[in-house]
């Protein structure tokens, strides 16, 4: 009989997963499964409340990325009220999304992914972690927090809180920007952007040493998701863009009609649901989305600083780049362009107006909200009464996008890299490196419909089942 090797708990990502890696009576890896065994419900209890409520209950799907949902669901909201925000409001949302971009970038590169990248995969767990590269590297270490903080300082200055906020609101936002505050976040961008250009820097050179490495980890071609205004990269409100395995166009579509092009499969050893492209089935239909998918479906950035790496980015193929690895590069650049347009929001004219709300005066009974979360392509989708009391919500969260691929990505790695009869913690944490390629955040993409499968068995002090009691 062949072993199975588990990894519990996957480490340095949001949530909670595991890996289990079969291997034959060789002790060769046979098959690899990423399973997602946290559950959330938000889709089915967010059910009898009022529309307007969402942007403040659906933050609390996670800590991480609130900013998101918030916003995603704020611009569900708005088509639910049939009401479109004045221009200032729309800027100042999208600032508050490109601080939470800086903040969880920089949280995942400088602090869950860099130990791997610093200290190599073999590196000794005990100091392969943020308090080894505070010990390996001071200065680094001070920058990246200084970095996530400012990110969180933007958020904090135009919500009034870091996490969970009450402040987007359906047509407009609840608060402007103060005069003293723009002057605060413009104030700090030089110091803040030259720190990232040294954490570009780290990845460029990390990229040109290790091509070997990067070419055998984790790399295989996908379709590719993304949202793109005037086939530039966007992020905050754009058409969705879908290309193939060879980087041709696929699809690109409003938002709203998002069911037209993705469903969602099911498999039974993951509550993490697996989304496709309905044309062509699954899986032939699976793609990737996030930093990676996000530069690949671009033909350009528009900002100056970022276009210039997404050039370099592109110059690594001929095609689209696919290595996994290259996601940490991807992100990034995305932070750079994260800085630029804030400060092109902070530099327009209309940043400091007091025109930040349109009435409500109707409601149309359903929503689509999409949003580039830091991880993929969000989407909120609301269905209402005719008093805008919520009957159904769907949600397709950033992960789930990635499922399928973080699944792959798993699975590739261990062929490649686990020897299960000269087995290391190195070769596990290069699988579970494979994950953190796509900054999984699993509190936002477990949920379901219906009820969750529960088994409870009564065992006798030897370990025998002596009763089970089950609930499909």
């Amino acid at each position: 009989m062949g072993r199975k090797i588990t990894i519990e708990p996957v480490t340095r990502i949001e949530g909670h997963a595991r890996v289990t890696i079969h291997l034959d009576d060789a002790g060769k890896v046979e098959k690899s499964f990423f399973h997602v065994d946290q559950f959330r419900g938000f889709e089915k209890f967010s059910e009898g409340r009022m529309y307007f409520e969402m942007p403040v209950i659906t933050p609390r799907i996670c800590g991480i990325c609130p900013v998101s949902h918030h916003l995603a669901s704020v611009k569900a909201c708005d088509a639910v009220a049939g009401v479109t925000p004045p221009r200032p409001a729309t800027l100042l949302r999208e600032l508050l999304h490109m601080g939470q971009i800086i903040q969880s970038h920089c949280l995942h590169f400088f602090h869950l992914a860099s130990p791997d990248l610093i200290f190599g995969f073999d590196a000794d767990p005990a100091t392969r972690n943020v308090i080894g590269l505070i010990d390996a590297d001071p200065d680094l270490a001070v920058k990246a927090v200084k970095l996530r903080k400012y990110g969180q300082e933007i958020i904090r200055r135009l919500s009034g809180r870091r996490i969970h906020m009450r402040w987007a609101v359906p047509g407009g936002v609840a608060t402007a920007l103060s005069q003293e505050d723009r002057d605060w976040m413009l104030g700090q961008y030089d110091e803040m952007l030259g720190y990232l250009l040294d954490g570009i820097g780290i990845a460029k050179q990390w990229v040109g040493a290790n091509q070997d490495l990067i070419q055998r980890f984790a790399n295989f071609k996908s379709g590719y998701l993304g949202l793109v205004k005037d086939g530039a990269l966007e992020l905050y409100d754009g058409m969705v863009r879908l290309t193939g395995k060879d980087g041709q166009l696929l699809e690109e579509f409003e938002d709203q009609d998002y069911l037209d092009y993705i469903s969602e499969w099911v498999e039974d050893w993951s509550y993490l649901k697996f989304p496709f492209y309905k044309k062509m089935g699954w899986p032939d239909g699976t793609y990737r989305a996030g930093p990676l998918g996000r530069l690949n479906v671009a033909d350009r950035i528009s900002t100056p600083l970022a276009n210039e790496e997404f050039k370099n980015f592109k110059a690594l193929s001929d095609g689209p780049v696919e290595p996994s690895l290259y996601f940490h590069y991807a992100r990034l650049i995305e932070t750079v362009y994260g800085f630029e347009r804030a400060k092109e929001l902070l530099e327009d004219p209309d940043i400091l107006s007091t025109d930040i709300r349109a009435n409500v005066t109707g409601i149309t009974g359903v929503g689509v909200g999409c949003i580039e979360a830091p991880r993929g392509t969000l989407f909120h989708h609301y269905w209402t009464d005719e008093t805008g009391k919520i009957e159904r919500v769907n949600l397709i969260v950033a992960t789930g996008n990635n499922n399928w691929a973080m699944s792959k990505s798993v699975d590739m790695v261990a062929k490649e890299f686990v020897d299960g009869n000269n087995l290391t913690e190195g070769m596990l944490n290069r699988v579970e490196a494979a994950i953190r390629c796509y900054d999984p955040c699993l509190s936002c993409s477990t949920h379901a419909i219906g009820q969750m499968p529960l088994i409870v068995e009564l065992r006798s002090s030897d370990g025998e089942v002596v009763d089970v009691i089950r609930r499909d």
